[in-house]
């Protein structure tokens, strides 16, 4: 071989080598860039995870925090049916989130277990979307119950106020009645008298006391058949006794003298008597009129000595 050719062969060596080492450095380069790219790509997913989980986390939190808002309305539920579904949700959702955060399982496990926490965040909006709108409900109803409730009691005050009107009214009605049917009496008057029934000017020489008066005509009034009696109290206060007891305020008290007529509504008039055996004392003498369980007059008189 000639030294051209050696010089030619040297150089193809040379060159070959050039080549192959070019290949080696573009293939460990290009393997070099893929594994960095694998890794950025890794790296990105997990962050993409992480924050799906984060963003599932501060989801599952908020409706949490909207359930416990009503858990002192449970009361207003039949049944706790909608507490335990959610509670057996919440429970799924809590143990993925801690298998999620514990766990060192590759992107893919971790994807879907986030589909997974996905559905089960899914169904829980369902239960306390369910839950709230049963609350609202029955809060409804019972508001509306509670205004019922008012409006009755508002009405039974007003029936019992109407009721009390009535009442007065009626007792008013019965007075006014009453009244109207109680006799009536005037020019009472208060006489002594001898022995011989003549007018006595002193007390001292009186045999016997008289009153007289007029019982003015009452249609309303009952007719018929009345007794009318007479009190007299002296000046020392003490009753002159000796007629019948009759009712007067629920009370049976004695009367002086007592005279029945027939009263036909008409203007009659009436004179009633009591006899003494003793000396009577100058001074008041107080005579009360009464009948039918009213006292119709009641006027004091002077007696001379």
């Amino acid at each position: 071989m000639n030294k051209n050719q050696k010089i030619i062969l040297y150089g193809a060596i040379v060159v070959f080598a050039a080549l192959i080492a070019m290949v080696a450095i573009l293939i460990y380069n290009n393997s070099r860039q893929t594994s960095v790219a694998n890794d950025a790509m890794a790296r990105v997913d997990s962050l993409a995870l992480a924050n799906d989980r984060l963003l599932l986390t501060n989801e599952f939190n908020q409706l949490n925090a909207d359930f416990s808002q009503y858990e002192d309305q449970q009361v207003y539920l039949k049944n706790d049916s909608l507490v335990q579904q959610y509670n057996a949700a919440r429970m799924k959702v809590e143990g993925l989130l801690r298998e999620l955060s514990a766990e060192k399982a590759s992107n893919s496990q971790n994807r879907a277990r986030i589909r997974q926490l996905e559905g089960e965040i899914a169904s829980l909006k369902k239960i306390v979307r369910h839950y709230l709108e049963e609350i609202k409900r029955l809060g409804e109803e019972n508001e509306g119950l509670r205004r019922e409730i008012e409006q009755v009691n508002q009405r039974n005050e007003q029936l019992a106020s109407t009721a009390a009107s009535v009442k007065r009214d009626n007792e008013q009605l019965s007075q006014t009645v009453a009244q109207a049917k109680k006799l009536s009496i005037t020019g009472l008057s208060f006489q002594a008298y001898n022995k011989k029934g003549k007018n006595e000017k002193k007390v001292t020489k009186a045999k016997s006391l008289g009153a007289s008066f007029t019982i003015n005509p009452n249609n309303t009034a009952s007719a018929g058949t009345k007794m009318v009696y007479m009190r007299i109290v002296s000046p020392d206060g003490e009753l002159l006794s000796g007629g019948p007891s009759f009712s007067y305020d629920g009370k049976s008290i004695s009367s002086s003298a007592a005279k029945e007529i027939q009263y036909d509504n008409a203007e009659q008039h009436v004179s009633i008597y009591w006899q003494t055996n003793t000396t009577l004392t100058p001074g008041d003498y107080l005579v009360e009129i009464f009948c039918d369980g009213n006292r119709l007059a009641s006027r004091t008189f002077n007696m001379k000595k």
